[in-house]
């Protein structure tokens, strides 16, 4: 598993991470509330600024609103005037003529709307009926006659081919009626009386741009208003007719905008931009105002840009940092130093250097003085502890010298016998004292020389007591051929004891028997290996010649393999947990012993009490016997 991985798994347990979690736990109510309280106030500002935008857009159509009215007040005068149109034209009810009454009006029109105002009667076939200087004197089948006879009701529609004028207008149109009759259910439509008003006399009259908006903008980019009908036909432009379509919101219909209250959203355009959008009835079911700017800089988009939980969100985020901050300037970067303090200590490091927790709090300091304490307190034990381990060294040291120093003078004290005796068979036992002496002597001696008295090498000691043992039995005219082999196993002094005490008394039995056949040198094959990392085994193996050893003619019947040198090599195997294994064949003799190496820590057994060794070390029955 990589580090960062690690580190990524053992985030969520950090303090920082903890403290600042529960700091925005804690801010969590305040939170809530802060988004809460700007959700209301976003919405209230929203709907201020849209009031605003809507009280714009009313504003600057008011002029055009105006002149509109004006000329719908006109339509309906002129059509209730010449109310009854017979079926047959041109002549009218009163028999006055039609370009006489059309002399009559027009002036009025245009001195009460504008000098480019016109007003046209146009028959229900499509006949114009006044004035007959109109460009087209019949509109049957063209778009506009049949805008103008669609519903039967006042309208206001769009004359974009420039029918009834000399260019594009909005034509204010209101119906001449015969009321119902019996034979008509409903009323029929005679004629339609329109006052058309081209652009140029409402551009004349609008006051776009107001002061306080943004100056116009190239085309299709900057603030424009546009008047439609119920329709959704676009009848005025404030940036001209040609860029109508680019200022038009790309997925709404005009159509879809027509309704009874005012209402403002932000979208884009058919030109791509984003654009604020506010619709404000003029006249109702009939006439609407379009106003639309830029939505960089406007008050909506402003808003919209600042989310209603950005700033909770913020506070949090600022929570979490400080947290994080805190945690790490007043404990985390403390609990470090002390951690490492610790765990170099724990590591084996006796080099206590000054932590330093300044500017940490009050516990913190606590602990790292707690810590330094302790620490003197534990090397200050450990040393009284080396200072007494170091003195049991020493004593035993002098005890297992003057043990060696001892038994070695029980040796010289037997050798003197044995010079002295005068039976072989008394020198022969005697021999047989002396050599399990010198052995003990030998180990002892092996104890003293091993620095930390806690494991013995048994190739050293093995060695040591083969070579003395060897040089005993053997001179002039007692020759033999050695062969060793002792790999570096590490014993306990509890199984070095017995060990040397077994391979003593094997030895012994061996150098006794090896016999010589013909001219032949007696051998003697002492191997010590290790088969597994807790098992070894050792070997003796010997010849046996049709000459036996001159101590083995001297021994004669006194030892028998159901004798004391037996007793001895059973019980010090059974001493040491180890396995006999005896095999004789042509000319050759083999003992061998496996037995299971103790642990090395099992060497502090010496330092139990008294008690608890004399149960443990318990000489081997044969040994006393």
């Amino acid at each position: 598993m990589s580090t960062a991985l690690v580190r990524l798994k053992r985030l969520p347990a950090r303090l920082g991470v903890r403290l600042a979690l529960l700091l925005s736990m804690a801010l969590l109510p305040v939170g809530l509330i802060a988004v809460l309280q700007s959700i209301t106030l976003l919405k209230e500002a929203r709907a201020r600024s849209e009031a605003a935008l809507m009280g714009d857009t009313l504003m600057i159509v008011q002029s055009e609103l105006r002149l509109i009215q004006r000329a719908q007040g006109m339509a309906a005068a002129i059509a209730g005037e010449v109310w009854d149109i017979p079926d047959t034209l041109p002549d009218l009810a009163n028999g006055e003529n039609p370009l006489d009454r059309c002399t009559r009006i027009l002036p009025l029109v245009q001195a009460q709307l504008a000098q480019e105002a016109d007003a046209v009667i146009i028959g229900a076939d499509g006949r114009v009926i006044c004035p007959p200087s109109v460009t087209v004197d019949n509109l049957d089948g063209t778009a506009l006659f049949e805008k103008l006879m669609q519903n039967g009701e006042p309208d206001v529609v769009l004359d974009s081919e420039g029918l009834l004028g000399t260019g594009s207008a909005i034509v204010i149109s209101h119906p001449i009626t015969r009321p119902a009759t019996r034979i008509d259910a409903a009323d029929t439509v005679l004629a339609v009386v329109s006052i058309v008003l081209p652009h140029m006399s409402l551009n004349e009259n609008s006051s776009f741009p107001p002061d306080n908006l943004p100056l116009p903008m190239p085309e299709g980019q900057g603030a424009a208003i546009l008047t439609f009908n119920a329709k959704g036909e676009v009848l005025t432009s404030s940036q001209g007719m040609d860029g109508v379509n680019q200022l038009l919101p790309r997925n709404r219909a005009l159509k879809a905008l027509v309704g009874a209250r005012p209402l403002a959203f932000t979208g884009r355009s058919n030109y791509g931009l984003e654009r604020t959008y506010s619709v404000v009835p003029l006249i109702e079911e009939n006439l609407y105002a379009l106003g639309t700017w830029p939505s960089e800089g406007n008050r909506i988009q402003a808003l919209d840009a600042l989310p209603a939980a950005m700033f909770p969100a913020l506070m949090w985020t600022a929570s979490l940092i400080v947290g994080w901050l805190a945690a790490g300037q007043l404990v985390t970067r403390h609990v470090y130093r002390l951690r490492g303090a610790i765990g170099a200590f724990a590591g084996g490091d006796r080099a206590v250097r000054p932590i330093d927790v300044s500017g940490a709090p009050l516990e913190l300091r606590q602990l790292s003085d707690a810590f330094m304490q302790m620490t003197h307190t534990v090397l200050h034990d450990e040393a009284e502890l080396e200072d007494a381990v170091h003195q049991k060294e020493v004593l035993l040291r002098e005890v297992h010298h003057r043990v060696k120093n001892n038994l070695q003078l029980i040796a010289s004290i037997l050798n003197m016998q044995i010079r002295q005796a005068r039976s072989p068979e008394a020198k022969w036992l005697m021999k047989g004292v002396r050599d399990r002496v010198m052995s003990l002597a030998t180990i002892h001696r092996g104890l003293y020389q091993t620095s930390g008295l806690t494991d013995i090498r048994a190739d050293e000691l093995l060695s040591d007591i083969l070579r003395q043992l060897v040089n005993m039995a053997t001179g002039p005219g007692r020759r033999m051929t050695i062969e060793q082999d002792f790999e570096p196993v590490r014993l306990t002094p509890d199984q070095a004891v017995p060990l040397s005490l077994f391979l003593t008394e094997a030895l012994t039995n061996a150098m006794k028997y090896a016999g010589q056949d013909g001219d032949t040198l007696p051998y003697l094959d002492v191997r010590l290996k290790s088969i597994s990392d807790t098992r070894a085994i050792l070997s003796i193996v010997n010849s046996m010649g049709k000459t036996p050893s001159p101590e083995a003619e001297l021994a004669g019947d006194l030892d028998e393999p159901t004798g004391l040198g037996s007793q001895l090599l059973e019980a010090f195997a059974q001493q040491i947990g180890g396995e006999l294994r005896r095999e004789e064949s042509a000319g050759r003799y083999s003992l061998e012993m496996e037995f299971t190496l103790a642990a090395l820590s099992d060497a502090e057994a010496r330092n139990a009490p008294d008690e608890a060794r004399d149960a443990d070390g318990e000489a081997p029955q044969g040994e006393d016997s």
